[in-house]
Order: structure tokens, then sequence, then C-alpha cells
């Protein structure tokens, strides 16, 4: 067969003279190397084939026999807080939504209303193949990297809006996370710079760029108005690591509890949820190490708005959980400050540094290795120093815009540009 192989490769006939066919060892090595790797190619080429055409086809599901004006996308069911007041606003204003969810047990299926349906799409290619063959004007996603893995652009669907699930830099997401979308909602100018200068970087076209806030932020804060603050409690530390080797636990072990303890104050562990299936070679020793007490609580309630109302303080890391409780609660932190490899994010590509490396310190203190032990000290002037209430003004002034409107604004920006592609189509 090898032979064959090679005397097709040669322009010779299969019965050709055996004298004719002889190759010295060297060359014969080298073409059977080269008809491996063509071989070898050739099977890697199939694989992708099919591996596309799963993703496209095996999964499809029902087919939309008409075009649905709003298709929202959720890959995991603790985002509803980011799309249930945007959806309640639509539905309001007599506009039809469709939700799909990649989490069966997501809230939304708990919102039974007019013009409003949920859908759980399945899993890994059965979810793709759904999303990639929508039949809808606007489709408005959470999930960054449209078109860069597995989840594409349906010919069917009109146009893409991302909509971010924190008050936070867009950049942060990995390489190419918001470039194939034709929009994104912001709550920030530095997060409108940030895109633009990627886009003129990479010769993209401008994507639609709208401010409206951040909702849920909107309804946390309206909860806590008609709520009101805490009753009287003894000071409260609420240490809410986020997970990965760079989180606090992975740094500093249980020795934050320990020295938390120290303190006197009441301390509260509300660790990520992740922690507890992909790290419990940490979290579970560490629990053990360190069980719950009058002074010592572990948190893992599904809603946070409770321990981040009776909290004085936040103790973490990167987590997106610093800006709700700063901006919302208007309380101070103490953060860490991994040491993070951008190589993987879109803030790579920027040379200017992260709006958010000059948002922290005006929050309150940086937790190092050199003030550990003075962390009572560091708690009390971060509580009690005005400076630090004046930074949290700052701070929101840049990245909440428009408080209170995040929902009405995200709606009067979809129904105009569902309306404006409506008009493009009937012309």
């Amino acid at each position: 067969m090898v032979r064959t192989l090679l005397a097709g490769l040669l322009g010779l006939k299969a019965g050709s003279s055996p004298v004719l066919l002889y190759i010295d060892p060297g060359t014969g090595s080298m073409l059977f190397t080269v008809l491996l790797g063509i071989i070898g190619a050739a099977v890697y080429s199939l694989r992708i084939f099919a591996m596309k055409m799963r993703t496209r086809l095996g999964g499809r599901g029902k087919a939309d026999a008409e075009k649905l004006p709003f298709v929202i996308f959720s890959d995991n069911k603790r985002y509803w807080n980011v799309f249930e007041p945007v959806v309640k606003e639509l539905i309001k204003r007599g506009k039809s939504v469709h939700y799909i969810t990649a989490s069966k047990d997501d809230p939304a299926f708990g919102l039974e209303t007019d013009g409003f349906t949920a859908e759980f799409g399945g899993e890994d290619n059965k979810l793709f193949g759904r999303l990639n063959n929508l039949n809808a004007s606007i489709v408005l996603s959470t999930t960054p990297g449209l078109e860069v893995y597995q989840w594409k652009r349906s010919p069917q669907a009109s146009f893409y809006v991302h909509i971010p699930h924190a008050a936070s830099e867009i950049i942060l997401y990995r390489m190419f996370g918001t470039d194939y979308y034709d929009a994104v909602l912001l709550s920030g100018q530095y997060q409108a710079d940030d895109i633009r200068a990627l886009e003129e970087l990479r010769k993209l076209p401008a994507k639609d760029l709208h401010m409206i806030g951040i909702p849920y932020m909107d309804v946390m804060a309206e909860r806590l108005r008609k709520e009101g603050p805490a009753p009287d409690h003894p000071r409260t530390v609420l240490l809410a690591p986020s997970w990965g080797k760079s989180a606090i636990f992975s740094v500093y072990g249980g020795r934050i509890i320990d020295v938390l303890l120290k303190t006197g104050y009441h301390v509260i562990v509300r660790p990520h949820p992740q922690s507890f299936t992909a790290e419990k070679d940490i979290i579970e020793p560490i629990m053990a190490q360190y069980p719950p007490s009058e002074q010592l609580e572990w948190n893992r309630d599904v809603d946070n708005f409770d321990v981040l109302r009776r909290s004085d303080i936040l103790v973490s890391d990167f987590s997106g959980v610093i800006f709700d409780f700063t901006l919302i609660y208007d309380k101070p932190v103490i953060y860490t400050d991994p040491e993070i490899d951008y190589a993987p994010y879109d803030a790579w590509w920027l040379s200017r540094p992260l709006w958010t490396h000059s948002a922290l310190p005006r929050l309150g203190k940086q937790l190092t290795e050199d003030n550990m032990e003075d962390l009572k000290s560091l708690i009390d002037e971060c509580i009690s120093d005005p400076v630090y209430a004046e930074g949290r003004r700052q701070v929101k002034a840049e990245t909440w815009v428009f408080e209170g409107q995040g929902a009405e604004r995200a709606a009067d920006y979809l129904i105009a540009k569902y309306e404006e592609l409506s008009g493009k189509e009937v012309q």
C-alpha cells in the first residue's frame, strides 16, 4: 500500500518496474514522513469539519417559525439579576422576550407573565446548535467571545448586543471578548474609551456604544432604600474571596481568618461558590480548622443582600462583589492586588493602566504580606477616614452613570434599534 501511494506521489503507475521504483533510504524516509503528515492533516481536518457540523446541525432543536423580536441568552443562572430588570421593562412596554438559558434551574423559569418565554437551550453542542441558528432581530447577552469560541453569529439573527454583568473593565474579558458584537451597553466612559482603542488597533468597524448605567445595581439600591440599614450590630467584617491561584485563600490560606478573629470583630466568611467544587482541597481544611462560632460564621446564601447589608467592611481580592459593596452599600473595602498575567485578556493590547487600579485605592486600603498583622488598624482607618467616603463618591460617578435609570435606558435603546431594523427589512 505504501509503495502504491509513493508511486502516486512520484507520478508512476502502480505496476511500474521495481527498478524504476527504487528509492534510496534517505529519500524514502523523507517521503514517508511527508505522507504521514498529509494523512494526519487530512484526519485533523475531517475531525474539525465533523465538530463544526455537530455544533451547527447536531443540536438545532426546534426552528423559529417567525423572527423573534428580542432574544436573551444567559450562559448561567447567576446572571438572571442582570437581565430581569430589562426583561420586565420590555414586557411592561408590550414587547415579547424569548429567554434561552444554559441552566435548567434558572430563576427565569419562575417568571410567569404574558410576553415572556424561557427555554433551556441544552448542553454543549445542542446549546450552540440552537444559538447558532437563531432567527431573531436582536440578541442580548452578557457572554463574551461571540464568534471566538463555539458560539457563532446566526445568519438569521440581525443584531447582537452585549451587556456587562459588573461595574468594571470590559477589557478584562478574554481576548476579542466583544469584538463581534454590534453594540455594547455601558456604564462608564472609560469602558467606551477602551473599546474604541481596541477597535482602532484591530481595524474593526465601530460598534454602537450606548450608556445606560447598571440595571441590576439599580434594583439592589432600591431594595436597600426600602429595607433600610441593618439593625444595630457589633462591628462586622465580611471576607469574600474569589477563587483561583491569585485569590485570598490560595495566597494566605486560613491565616487571614486567624488574623481577622484577633481583631475581636464579628467575622463572616463567604467563599466564591466555585471554591466548593474546584478548590475542595483548599476550602475544606480551612473550614475544618475554623468552624462556626459566636464570632465566626460561614455564609452560603444564594441572595447576598442581607450579608452585604449587615457587614461594615469587605475584605476581598479581585471579586466583582467589591463594586457592589462599595457603590450600593456605600462602605469601604480592603483589597489584595493579585499578580495577574494579562496576556490572555484584551487589556494586554492597551498600554494604559486599568481604571480599576485607580479606583481601588480610593475605596480602601490594600492588604499585603507586610501589613497583614496590622489588619485591625487598616479596618478602623477605612471605616473612619472620610477620604474613602469621598473616594466612593468619585468612583461611583465614573462607573455608574444614570443611576436608577438602567433598565429604562436599556429598553429605550433595544426598542429603538428593533424599530430601525424592522424598517430596513421592510424597505
